[in-house]
């Protein structure tokens, strides 16, 4: 019964593919191409979402449900057809159709491009959450930017990064629905009427100097088995008038253009460089861009189906992720006092009300600030309207007892200290009810660093919400043997309810047990192996130890102690070369900005490194180390799976939460990491003898930095650390260039900031016990099975009911 059931559901998606290839793409089965089949197959499973989405929506408006908007200047959803056929249960169904029309479906899968539209774990993370909201049948939407290029698309030249543009929308997006008919003006620059006189809490009008539009293109997401499908809505940007057709006619042509192009170009790039105050002015009209363009939408939305404004926080909650959006205060505040005539104190309270914040890092470089003269130049009102927030804070401030001077500058919203710039995290922080954290530590340090005096003034405001991942997206997408071998022991509700994957615990005592899920592993690194192979022409050793560290490079994150302590073994086993070490295969991955000059420099490290060792053929392939390019969602679901020993190797106190330490840990990897971000919490799920804990922690780098760190004293302490930075300067990794990483080496005597130096022995000790533990497998397969199983605290589910009852309040069903 059951395969003829998989047979007409498969005739069913045969004959639907097929009537896409044919009337939407105008192509015969005969000609047509593996991109052919792609957006016939997405056309086909497309329409079987929107009945979906459409009901979805007529339910949130039939109930009068609250809604959720998350605001993100990230959205990194990679790729989404094996992502809607698993979630929908139709992966099987459309294998058979196709592979009846002689296509492969994995083949036509990874001809999908990665919508290249964030960096890192931010944007990861607000996949996730748009997922878990869909799978927990909460309505939402989310809100960013519908880059043209996005992130840049890395290449590996002579080892160095150089950064071209990632063209995700060449062959277009068939996922996507433009909506012409949302589309709001946006404005910049100008004056406000009468600012000289009128008290700036009164209604204002403000004459900008220059307008554009944005348009929506909206996208699916769909939930677990099909419960919701909300709504990705992504902001593209167009001049009110295509052209100048006067300008054109007498021969101007490229003024005849200048609008449209100083439009486009505000979703053209992520991230554009803000080095140049062109590129801090091209910042800052983004994220206004979208904020504006998402606040306008959402109250258009509420009134809709409400008479006025009075009940938005019963129906609207809006989530900040991070400060890119923290304009959105000042906007909501503008909205509602100049366009919709509310009284100041009665839009503050309502502002509040819906805003909430999730603070992301403790970096300063990260809580961005912009100079008042930008701010006033380019957005004049909302500059007034931070002053009168301001204002009000202070007036407060003063009123309290023993305040001093000192305390009134910090939580003021203008730094007057550093050229009069405008805090946007503290005007997220004053504007918002809420403002979380992303794992116990990080919200910890919140409240003694960063915002230390705000907290004293709201002391109910900073709760934590740590970070999670979903496991349909990195278990059973990723993991297809893991999450079979899984499912034949304990069912299959641990993808519903994370938690259920405990029911497994017991089997990492049973012997059958850990051959299958090791023999899951070996599979998964065979597949690695094949994928460095043909990318990198680097032959590695799938029964090797894959030691694997994937992120953004940046310093703080410590890809250069990895690194280093690379050096050091292979040194080590260069003098050794008859002692039975353990193979390793180092395996890294990840971007720099494009003018952060030191990690640009890492990854040029790490490739000489790699050169050096990949071609000594005297250590018989026993050490290994491969740089693969052009870091991505994709790239990352292939090496998760195949990783043993995960790098969450950070300076302490500086890592918010992380979400790669977490998928690494359900798919079975260890963690070698210092007590930083979420490490903290999934060490004590796991078990501390589950994961290979070394270095300061965070108050003792505080003290540390505090002190003084003497760099040529720490090289003296560590023999093996002296031994590679002399290496470096005598030009061993450099083809004999002795100044090409001074600079590194310069970084570890002069300071030390990120402490490389001072927890590098303690790093070396802890990979001793890592190639300590390897040589019992047995053991080493049980550490890896309980990491999975202990891990279901960490699904993004769970951190979406925290939100949800804690935050936005809107129930979970």
């Amino acid at each position: 019964m059951k395969s003829v059931v998989m047979n007409v559901h498969s005739e069913k998606a045969r004959s639907e593919i097929l009537a896409k290839l044919t009337y939407a793409i105008g192509k015969d089965p005969v000609v047509a191409k593996r991109h052919d089949w792609l957006h016939a197959t997405i056309l086909a499973l497309r329409d079987r979402i929107i009945d979906r989405w459409m009901d979805s929506t007529r339910r949130a408006y039939q109930a009068g449900a609250k809604r959720v908007y998350y605001l993100s200047l990230e959205f990194l959803i990679g790729r989404l057809l094996r992502d809607a056929l698993s979630n929908l249960e139709l992966t099987e169904p459309f294998d058979a159709a196709l592979k009846s029309l002689d296509v492969d479906l994995s083949l036509v899968e990874e001809m999908e491009p990665d919508a290249a539209l964030g960096n890192g774990g931010l944007g990861r993370l607000a996949a996730c959450f748009m997922e878990s909201l869909a799978s927990l049948d909460i309505p939402a939407y989310g809100y960013g930017i519908r880059y043209s290029h996005g992130l840049f698309r890395q290449i590996i030249s002579d080892g160095w990064q150089t950064e071209r543009p990632e063209d995700w929308l060449e062959g277009g997006n068939p996922w996507e629905f433009p909506r012409r008919e949302a589309a709001y003006r946006v404005a910049f620059y100008g004056h406000v009427a009468g600012e000289a006189l009128a008290d700036v809490r009164q209604r204002h009008f403000w004459h900008h100097g220059e307008a554009l539009l944005a348009t929506a293109y909206d996208t699916p997401m769909v939930g677990w088995r099909g419960k919701r499908v909300n709504t990705l809505r992504l902001w593209s940007a167009r001049p009110l008038d295509p052209i100048h057709l006067e300008a054109f006619n007498v021969g101007d042509y490229a003024g005849a253009l200048a609008d449209h192009n100083r439009a486009e170009i505000i979703t053209r790039v992520l991230y554009p460089a803000d080095s140049t105050p062109q590129g801090q002015e091209l910042r800052l009209r983004q994220e206004y861009f979208f904020t504006s363009a998402s606040l306008q939408d959402i109250l258009r939305r509420h009134l809709q189906s409400n008479p006025n404004l009075k009940n938005l926080p019963d129906k609207v909650a809006i989530q900040l992720n991070d400060t890119h959006p923290a304009i959105a205060v000042a906007e909501m505040m503008r909205l509602l006092v100049d366009m919709h005539g509310i009284p100041w104190a009665e839009a503050w309270k309502i502002t509040q009300a819906v805003t909430a914040y999730t603070n992301h890092t403790l970096l300063p470089e990260a809580l961005e600030s912009w100079p008042v003269n930008l701010m006033e130049r380019m957005l004049p009102r909302h500059m007034q309207i931070i002053y009168a927030i301001n204002e009000d804070l202070l007036k407060m401030v003063r009123a309290r007892p023993g305040v001093t001077a000192e305390f009134i500058s910090s939580v003021s919203l203008i730094d007057e200290h550093a050229g009069r710039r405008v805090r946007m995290g503290q005007l997220a922080f004053v504007g918002s009810h809420s403002i979380n954290g992303v794992s116990a530590l990080h919200t910890g340090l919140m409240k003694e660093t960063v915002f230390a005096n705000l907290h004293t003034l709201f002391p109910d405001r900073i709760n934590n919400k740590t970070n999670g991942i979903t496991p349909r997206r990195w278990l059973k997408g990723a993991n297809h043997g893991l999450t079979d071998l899984l499912k034949s022991a304990i069912g299959d509700g641990f993808l519903s309810d994370a938690d259920e994957l405990q029911k497994a615990e017991p089997l990492a005592k049973d012997k059958a047990f850990r051959q299958a899920f090791a023999a899951v592993k070996r599979e998964n690194k065979a597949e690695l192996s094949n994928l460095i192979a043909a990318r990198m022409s680097i032959a590695t050793d799938p029964t090797a130890l894959f030691d694997v560290q994937i992120k953004r490079i940046h310093e703080y994150k410590r890809q250069l102690l990895n690194i280093l302590e690379t050096i050091a073994l292979y040194e080590a086993m260069r003098d050794e070369p008859s002692k039975n070490w353990v193979p390793r295969v180092k395996i890294f991955a990840g971007k720099a900005a494009a003018s952060y000059a030191q990690a640009k420099l890492i990854i040029k490290l790490i490739n000489d490194v790699a050169h050096v060792v990949n071609n000594d053929h005297s250590l018989k392939g026993r050490l290994k180390v491969a740089f693969i390019p052009n870091y991505n969602v994709s790239l990352a679901e292939a090496i998760v799976p195949a990783t043993d020993l995960s790098e969450q190797i950070s300076t302490a106190g500086m890592e918010a939460s992380g979400t790669g330490n977490m998928k690494f840990a359900l798919n079975g990897a260890l963690t070698i990491g210092t007590l930083d971000g979420a490490n903290v919490e999934i060490r004590e799920h796991v078990g501390a003898e589950n994961f290979f804990l070394f270095g300061l922690e965070a108050h003792e780098v505080e003290a540390r930095r505090k002190a003084g760190i003497d760099g040529r004293a720490l090289l003296e302490k560590s023999p093996a650390l002296k031994q590679v930075c002399e290496g470096l300067l005598a030009g061993h990794y450099s083809d004999g260039d002795t100044m090409r990483f001074r600079p590194i080496v310069d970084s570890i005597l002069n300071g030390d900031w990120f402490l490389v130096g001072s927890d590098f022995d303690a790093y070396a000790a802890a990979q001793a016990d890592v190639a300590s533990l390897w040589t019992k497998p047995d053991e080493w397969t049980q550490s890896a099975i309980l990491n999975t199983v202990r891990m279901g605290w960490f699904s993004s589910d769970r951190t979406i009911r925290d939100y949800a009852r804690d935050i936005w309040n809107v129930p979970v069903k």
